[in-house]
């Protein structure tokens, strides 16, 4: 494919600074965005309160992913419901265990039936594909995040997993799969054709979309380019 317009699967831009995250909501091909503790943490975010509520305000108008950060299922409760209340296009983020393998999956079946918008997230198997959406199914929309970048991490190829997880959610038409944490742009047209609803990625990845389908003579020439000029920049002699 070559034309970026002619992706299926929807584009959301996955970080926590603001300036990237404007920049990504003024491109009309990013459908929503995602973030979390860890991006948050690297973004230099101090008050997860104040950032999230102005993130809120600036973006109202598509869907934002914010996450819950307790330990336990008690606490990630209490804060699933005051963090959904800052905003109607939020979904809260509930991650598919704690730090003690406990899965997640009854708080999961609890928010989802008090009408919470939920987005569980860091599924890395089937089997928690199964689970969840079965938790998920009273659930009147809900994302479900397979991490397809970590598990290639691993060794594995995750493209028959992410297309086994479109099968398994495929009776349950309010949930979308998010392929999450890809690791470079290919991973869009992969998502794309296996079907996948979504795929969230950082600014990095999202900028490669304006050369999708460049001249690779072009592509080599610009590399090319590069190389001589670097060179030239730093001034290497011999």
């Amino acid at each position: 494919m070559s034309d970026v317009n002619g992706l299926q699967v929807k584009l959301f831009a996955d970080g926590a600074d603001k300036a990237g995250m404007l920049e990504m909501y003024r491109n009309p091909l990013i459908k929503g965005f995602t973030t979390n503790p860890t991006l948050m943490c690297k973004a230099g975010v101090n008050d997860y309160k104040a950032f999230a509520q102005d993130i809120v305000k600036v973006i109202p108008d598509r869907p934002i992913s914010l996450e819950v950060f307790s330990d336990e299922f008690d606490e990630m409760e209490q804060q699933a419901q005051e963090i959904s209340s800052w905003g109607e296009n939020i979904n809260i983020k509930i991650p598919v265990m704690n730090t003690r393998r406990q899965p997640s999956y009854d708080l999961v079946r609890r928010l989802s039936k008090a009408g919470v918008k939920l987005n569980v997230t860091a599924l890395m198997t089937l089997e928690q594909v199964r689970e969840v959406s079965a938790a998920l199914a009273a659930a009147p929309h809900a994302y479900v995040s397979v991490f397809a970048g970590r598990i290639a991490d691993t060794g594995r190829d995750p493209v028959p997993l992410m297309a086994a997880a479109v099968e398994l959610l495929r009776p349950y038409p309010q949930l979308e799969l998010i392929w999450a944490s890809p690791r470079e742009l290919l991973n869009v047209f992969q998502a794309n054709d296996v079907g996948c609803h979504i795929i969230t990625a950082t600014n990095d990845i999202l900028k490669k979309l304006s050369i999708v389908g460049k001249d690779l003579h072009d592509y080599s020439l610009d590399t090319v380019k590069m190389f001589y000029n670097d060179a030239l920049q730093a001034g290497y002699k011999l």
